[in-house]
């Protein structure tokens, strides 16, 4: 089976760089100044799990699967697209994926949020979309090199629906065998509720209190944190997809630990001056709280309000 990873950055560079380690067929989609850096100097892998250095892995620009598409050859679909970028990045990403879905192809996504489900499904039809998740922490350092920083890579895929199944089930062999965590879940859209909820209050309280988990609980911000995180469950419950006890459980210790150091890309990106998944993270979220019946204003209200400021103020220093 061959397999097209759009971009060779952190994430994408991690996982597909695995799978390729691994002896699967892998492309990565990559803009021309990047397929330059992988064809003189490969991409090396940094973690835990085993260094490795994959010379010159085999890329694509978007132009040149454009090209492949319109010439009619057979290069240019392929049975699975793993999608990695960020979900502002989400709409020229489409763009640039589309020579490559063909009548069979399986796009997994592992997007922050829920809206990009609706985005590709209007894009590419709804068969070909699976849900998909990926827990990891990894960095592009200067050098071009891939850091993983944690004993965590786990990638998660599986069925939105029951039509999906066959042909989910079809992949799982791509996945054997590969350094990092593959799990087909039978409950996928589940479990991107549940790492959704996790990202608005960490992203939340993040940006709110701009500090880490562990500054914020040892400043006496614990019983806020906790509050936010319970205002994001009783969104996702009402939305029908209430966080397991056994997960919740571990996510609060996550974002109530003294000692940590965790924060969410939300807040680095923001203190940056970069783009920011902002609009996927919190707002979308903070649109379902009609449907708890709670319109008095909240902690979510206010993390959404701290970064629309920001945004504010970014655009009048223009």
């Amino acid at each position: 089976m061959r397999i097209l990873v759009l971009g060779a950055g952190a994430i994408g560079g991690y996982f597909g760089g695995r799978l390729l380690e691994a002896g699967r067929g892998v492309t990565f989609l990559v803009r021309p100044r990047r397929a330059e850096i992988l064809a003189a100097e490969g991409l090396p892998i940094d973690s835990p799990f085993g260094e490795v250095l994959l010379p010159s892995p085999p890329t694509l620009t978007a132009a040149q699967l454009a090209a492949a598409a319109s010439s009619g050859g057979d290069n240019a679909a392929f049975d699975v697209v793993i999608l990695t970028c960020k979900s502002y990045d989400l709409k020229q990403s489409i763009a640039d994926i589309a020579p490559a879905v063909g009548p069979r192809t399986l796009i997994i996504p592992m997007l922050n949020g829920m809206r990009h489900l609706q985005r590709l499904d209007e894009a590419f039809g709804k068969e070909h979309v699976l849900g998909g998740k990926c827990h990891i922490s990894t960095r592009l350092d200067a050098s071009g090199r891939i850091v993983h920083l944690s004993n965590v890579h786990d990638f998660v895929y599986g069925e939105r629906f029951p039509e999906q199944a066959a042909a989910v089930d079809a992949i799982d062999g791509l996945f054997e065998g590969v350094k990092f965590g593959p799990n087909h879940s039978r409950q996928i859209i589940l479990e991107m509720w549940e790492k959704w909820f996790f990202l608005a209050t960490l992203a939340g309280i993040n940006c709110l209190m701009r500090g880490s988990v562990g500054d914020i609980v040892n400043a006496g911000g614990g019983e806020v944190t906790a509050r936010l995180m319970e205002e994001c469950r009783s969104i996702a419950t009402a939305a029908g997809y209430p966080p397991r006890d056994h997960v919740y459980e571990d996510l609060s210790h996550r974002v109530l630990n003294p000692n940590s150091t965790l924060t969410a890309s939300l807040m680095t990106d923001l203190e940056a001056g970069g783009p920011n998944e902002a609009d996927q993270i919190l707002y979308d979220l903070k649109s379902y709280r009609s449907i708890t019946n709670n319109d008095s204003l909240s902690l979510l209200d206010l993390a959404c309000l701290h970064l629309q400021v920001a945004k504010v103020r970014k655009e009048q220093e223009r």
